[in-house]
């Protein structure tokens, strides 16, 4: 599952994607329309502001922005940024690898074999959608006819 921070991060980023180019949007705006915490969102916005995907001004005019297109930003780094990694097992990890505790050597394991293909399949589709792709909110037509259920 997502962390809050990283699902505050999203919205935090969406939020400010949607008004790319119309200049610093004042922390206010984001926390109430995103209902994010103010505290945790400056925390937040300054640690995506060291990864270099939102500049910011201060004083009376200042507030926050994207520092990149939206399309150049994709889902799949935004949660590599805030939780490390894509794989559901540290032992599938591509960059955070660790060997788990308590289980089989890594190349008896079926489990393992399986986590690498959930997590290179997830990160194919986090990396093909950027922030600058909108999403309905109603499912879209290939999830209806198959009977997926996008909400669960």
């Amino acid at each position: 599952m997502l962390s809050q921070r990283t699902r505050y991060t999203i919205r935090a980023l969406q939020h400010l994607a949607r008004r790319f180019g119309a200049g610093p949007i004042h922390l206010a705006e984001i926390a109430e329309t995103q209902n994010i915490p103010a505290k945790f969102l400056t925390v937040i916005l300054s640690e995506m502001s060291r990864e270099g995907l939102v500049a910011t001004q201060r004083g009376r005019d200042g507030g926050y922005w994207l520092a990149l297109p939206p399309m150049d930003i994709r889902y799949g780094d935004i949660l590599r940024m805030t939780n490390g990694s894509l794989a559901l097992v540290p032992c599938a990890s591509r960059y955070a690898h660790e060997t788990c505790k308590n289980c089989l050597p890594e190349e008896k394991c079926e489990l393992r074999r399986i986590m690498l293909k959930v997590r290179d399949e997830t990160a194919a589709i986090l990396d093909r959608y950027t922030l600058a792709d909108r999403f309905e909110m109603d499912l879209d037509d290939d999830d209806k006819a198959s009977g997926e259920d996008m909400t669960a």
